[in-house]
């Protein structure tokens, strides 16, 4: 089977930042008591009347300009977000018109944090087995409206941004996507959701009052779940390519909280300096993050051609998982 290859990246996150200090106006909470705890100073706050599929396009479109690919000649597009512009379409479809990419299917990915993670591994089955030469892989997140701006625990954590990537078939069957384990706890769904607005709850007067259309997130359990299976999907990808931690280049993690990530690296025996950081800028663009990162790494030059890969993400589901690949 052939092999995927990234062929380009791209980001993109608003331009309106929305500081700790500023934070500090909304709730009762410090920039001290946020960067303490999460790592995060700053988060991108979408513009009004800007859409996911808006923020998914302007990734995308920098990706594609990377990998030398005309949105006409992608066929297919995977796009992972829990915040799209309406129940149905698909975002995906939404941004195959708006990027004009007529040949492709398109289709959205709810795996939330790991939901770029996820498309990205679905897309490879298609690359491998020849179905698809072109696909455009994106994680994209509109937190700010899924937010109760009272509540401290989560809305000092989330940001709005997208990411992209485009992926086709490697020419050298040393480079490229190695792996990708994927796996869900559905036991554990409670600790991270947003309750209404669904069969559960179908939209009401009762389901605003009582904010279940916003984000609910049992802070102490989600740190606990990801700081065990985060360490455990990395080695699960070193034992599958009979690899091990040292030979670790780059680390491109989710980046949900700064303690998390150096709780996982610490487990791992990486050194932190392997992983590339931005939550103190961007704060957790769910499933955005993974492929923001991996555009500021790449776009830094950080990534040099045979350098092993390690990507892990978490996310609501209980969702996670990882990937190895060869740059």
């Amino acid at each position: 089977m052939l092999r995927t290859r990234i062929l380009g990246t791209g980001g993109y996150a608003p331009e309106k930042v929305l500081s700790n200090q500023d934070l500090e106006k909304l709730v009762a909470t410090s920039d001290s008591w946020i960067t303490e705890r999460t790592g995060i100073r700053e988060r991108r706050i979408a513009a009004d009347g800007e859409l996911t599929s808006d923020m998914a396009v302007k990734a995308s479109v920098r990706a594609l300009e990377m990998a030398h690919t005309r949105a006409e000649d992608l066929e297919m597009i995977v796009l992972g977000t829990i915040s799209p512009d309406m129940p149905m379409p698909s975002c995906a479809a939404f941004v195959q018109a708006k990027l004009g990419a007529k040949k492709a299917f398109a289709f959205d990915v709810s795996a939330a944090c790991a939901g770029s993670l996820y498309a990205l591994a679905i897309a490879d089955q298609f690359i491998q087995t020849g179905k698809v030469k072109r696909a455009l892989v994106v994680g994209v997140e509109l937190l700010s409206r899924l937010l109760d701006w009272t509540d401290r625990n989560t809305c000092v954590l989330f940001g709005d941004a997208a990411g992209a990537m485009v992926v086709g078939p490697s020419d050298d069957p040393a480079r490229g996507l190695l792996s990708t384990h994927l796996h869900t706890d559905g036991a554990a769904a409670e600790t991270l959701c947003i309750p209404g607005g669904g069969s559960k709850h179908p939209q009401s007067e009762d389901v605003l009052a009582r904010k279940l259309n916003k984000v609910s997130m049992q802070g102490r359990e989600v740190y606990k779940y990801a700081v065990r299976a985060l360490p455990d999907a990395v080695q699960e990808a070193l034992a599958a390519n009979g690899l091990a931690a040292d030979s670790i280049d780059h680390v491109i993690a989710h980046q949900a909280n700064l303690r998390i990530i150096e709780s996982v690296m610490d487990r791992l025996g990486i050194p932190l300096e392997k992983c590339w950081l931005n939550i103190a800028r961007y704060g957790n663009t769910s499933s955005a993050s993974l492929p923001i990162t991996l555009d500021e790494a790449n776009r830094a030059g950080r990534l040099k051609p045979g350098d092993l890969i390690a990507m892990m993400s978490i996310g609501a589901g209980m969702a996670w998982g990882s990937a190895l690949v060869r740059w």
